[in-house]
């Protein structure tokens, strides 16, 4: 799979039950120290652990880097790592073949690809693919720390509990960083009901999903441009590469629909340093889908997991009859724990791609 932002372009290969998956990327520049141990660190955040809402396919996830940094430093070549999949179960699969699971792509990637698709565990549209993602955003996020730009994400709701969010006030980076990163959410005893309902949903066979919140800090005024060169929607091209992602706000998102210009609009002001910034920041730090100096602030909204161990209705594409399906397998519980670093990988690599750009 080979696709491109604006000046990097990305490949991507392997499948969730393939013997690997890897990733290149090119438009990285050389001279660039690479910490490998905080990429991998990094990276592990997203690994599934012993908990009640993570998958029991327990991963390595261990990163081979092939090319592209030597040293510890990147050379200007094509960076491309490999990552070897050594726990998959694929026969939970074998009876998967011709009745297609709700809400997963079995079913358009059939009739897309006419069958010839590897769908063991979803195969390319696993959630599973992400770790290509995180990869990219761990060496984008060490390559931003070098502009002083910091892009922190958290779990701001589950099943409709609500955390601390952006919008109730300021939060620090340093708070986030602070913030246990197994499991990111600056209220803790929100944290312990949500993980009361997601222990529900389990028990029930069922699943929740929730909202994962990212904050970019320090950016410069003027990354991003007009019409289809927008920073949001950029970031909102690239976010859906993410497989649970269904939404995405920018600052006050929907809300601010509800309020009047004389709210919405954020003033100017200079502040003691005679730096630009504003009172409020409604527009999430993007004016005109150029960045404006303030946080740049998303809300992304992640489906409950489709795999699901309840008895639902189906289609039999042999037979063309109507059937129902009882999913076997490991699968999440709640994926939007896991999924904080995939949201905060892929808008610090949007981020980097439009510095490289500036």
């Amino acid at each position: 799979m080979l696709s491109s932002l604006d000046n990097l372009k990305i490949e991507i290969n392997g499948a969730s039950h393939a013997e690997s998956i890897d990733v290149t990327v090119w438009g990285i520049p050389q001279g660039i120290k690479i910490d490998l141990d905080e990429l991998q660190e990094y990276v592990d955040r997203r690994k599934a652990r012993k908990t009640i809402y993570s998958t029991k396919r327990l991963e390595e996830d261990k990163i081979n880097v092939l090319s592209g940094i030597e040293n510890g430093v990147t050379t200007g070549d094509a960076i491309k790592c490999v990552v070897y999949n050594l726990d998959p179960h694929s026969n939970d699969y074998t009876k998967l073949q011709d009745t297609p699971r709700p809400s997963h792509a079995d079913y358009v990637a059939k009739v897309k690809y006419n069958g010839k698709e590897d769908m063991r565990g979803g195969g390319r549209f696993s959630g599973r693919m992400t770790l290509t993602i995180c990869i990219l955003g761990g060496i984008a996020k060490q390559i931003l720390k070098n502009h002083n730009i910091q892009v922190e994400g958290y779990v701001q709701s589950i099943a409709g509990i609500n955390s601390t969010s952006y919008k109730d006030r300021d939060i620090k980076a340093e708070e986030i960083q602070a913030l246990d990163n197994s499991f990111r959410v600056i209220d803790l005893d929100k944290k312990e009901l949500m993980l009361e309902k997601i222990q529900q949903a389990a028990a029930n066979k069922d699943s929740v999903g929730g909202v994962v919140e990212a904050i970019a800090y320090n950016l410069p005024v003027g990354l991003g441009g007009p019409l289809f060169e927008s920073m949001e929607g950029k970031i909102s091209y690239a976010m859906f590469a993410v497989p649970a992602v269904k939404g995405i706000e920018f600052g006050s998102g929907f809300d601010i629909s509800k309020m009047t210009g004389s709210t919405a609009n954020d003033c100017f002001y200079y502040d003691e340093n005679k730096n630009v910034k504003t009172y409020t920041n409604n527009n999430g730090g993007i004016n005109g889908g150029i960045t404006n100096g303030m946080p740049l602030t998303i809300r992304v909204a992640l489906k409950p997991t489709p795999s699901i161990a309840q008895e639902q209705k189906t289609i039999d594409m042999a037979t063309k009859t109507n059937t129902t399906i009882q999913i076997k397998g490991r699968h999440d519980s709640c994926i939007v724990p896991r999924a904080v670093v995939c949201v905060e990988s892929v808008l610090a690599l949007c981020i980097l791609d439009s510095i490289i750009k500036q």
